[in-house]
């Protein structure tokens, strides 16, 4: 039975603004109500739109006063950063494209960062921000959704723990159907962005869903990519960047995979799902079905295990947040991030040393990696879908 997951017993509480997330932005609500899930900050200034009028509407209806809303990113880091009371971090909402210059000023201004994936749109960007932050000894957070889940959790120590075995096969999907038509013709506002290469960089399916199967694998088994072997394709006439991928992928141990994401499979809201096949094991995760994991054993009747039921790892049983039968879900896994970054940064303010446990959120090292993955993906594919070194 949970009696309750809040681990945080300083009251002290962590300010932040927040750039981009304006009126219009899904996006932008969803990292303020994950931020105040566990009472821990405040946000008090913001950039939320290039039109500063639309900034001060969005400021005065979450409470801001109109003294710390201002009209570009720049003026934010400089005079946030020269304030007294001053924020202890920046949330970065931005389309992929800005978020290199973005996080970059702030960095540079002395703030840790919280940013949306891909955290840049070339490695080379994603490279100098991690340098930086390290050389600034500066915490860098890439909202990886879904590594938030205690199920996914769990099944990452399970792994740890050799459960499954010799790891042989992962196989895993994203598939979506929103973009099935020409929706960014419509004028609709997610659909324009993400599928203009100006704003969102050289890839949309990969950049958008197909990073997350990257960054997922990499959290449950810590594998390595050796080398991969994709086609990007564009199955909406009028579109410009992908829509649909299918992916090779083979890991520096010698296991294999197979990635799949697609924004044009007729039929699927958001069905990312993750199989990892062992010697001994495997376990089969749905983030449509998020607070239940598969675990089918060789010789042994098939387990499904549950978030509020089950006994889950010491670590990924401080994650789950009401009693069994009760769904968790994005929201929570979001808010999860959000705890173990704000967790970590409360600890570092009163002096304490961080645990491992305090470092288990998505940092710049993945965002990095992500978005080397994203590079290879389109190579690959220009080529001719060749096997090309990670």
């Amino acid at each position: 039975m949970i009696e309750s997951s809040l681990t945080l017993k300083n009251p002290t509480r962590l300010t932040y603004g927040m750039v981009g997330g304006g009126e219009g932005s899904f996006i932008g609500d969803v990292h303020r109500k994950a931020a105040a899930f566990d009472g821990k900050t405040d946000l008090v200034c913001g950039c939320f739109s290039q039109d500063e009028q639309k900034t001060l509407d969005t400021g005065l209806g979450l409470g801001i006063p109109p003294s710390r809303l201002y009209k570009n990113y720049v003026d934010m880091a400089r005079e946030e950063g020269a304030r007294e009371n001053r924020i202890d971090f920046v949330v970065i909402v931005t389309p992929n494209v800005t978020h290199y210059p973005i996080a970059k000023a702030f960095l540079e201004n002395g703030f840790h960062v919280v940013c949306d994936k891909p955290v840049t749109v070339t490695s080379a960007e994603a490279a100098e921000l991690e340098k930086l932050a390290r050389e600034k000894n500066l915490f860098f957070c890439v909202t990886y959704t879904y590594t938030g889940y205690p199920m996914v959790k769990h099944a990452r120590e399970m792994i740890r723990q050799g459960v499954l075995g010799e790891i042989r096969f992962v196989n895993a999907e994203y598939p979506q159907d929103w973009l099935s038509t020409l929706l960014e013709a419509s004028g609709q506002k997610q659909a324009a962005w993400r599928s203009d290469p100006a704003r969102t960089g050289a890839s949309n399916c990969v950049g958008d869903i197909g990073s997350h199967i990257e960054n997922m694998i990499s959290y449950l088994t810590g594998f390595k990519i050796k080398r991969l072997c994709a086609r990007l394709d564009t199955m909406v006439e009028g579109r410009i960047l992908d829509d649909n991928a299918s992916i090779m992928v083979d890991y520096d141990n010698g296991s294999k995979g197979l990635y799949w994401s697609s924004q044009i499979a007729v039929g699927h809201d958001n069905d990312f799902r993750v199989r990892i096949y062992g010697s001994k094991a495997s376990i089969e995760w749905s983030q449509e079905n998020p607070n239940y994991l598969k675990v089918s054993y060789l010789g042994k009747p098939t387990e499904t295990l549950s978030r509020g039921r089950d006994e889950l790892s010491v670590h990924a049983g401080t994650y789950p947040r009401i009693p069994s039968g009760h769904p968790e879900g994005y929201y929570e896994a979001f808010a999860n991030i959000y705890k173990t970054f704000v967790t970590m940064l409360i600890k570092k303010k009163e002096g304490e040393t961080p645990t491992e446990g305090d470092l288990d959120f998505p940092g710049i090292g993945d965002g990095r990696q992500g978005v080397v993955f994203i590079e290879r993906c389109v190579e690959s594919s220009r080529r001719g879908a060749i096997w090309v070194d990670f």
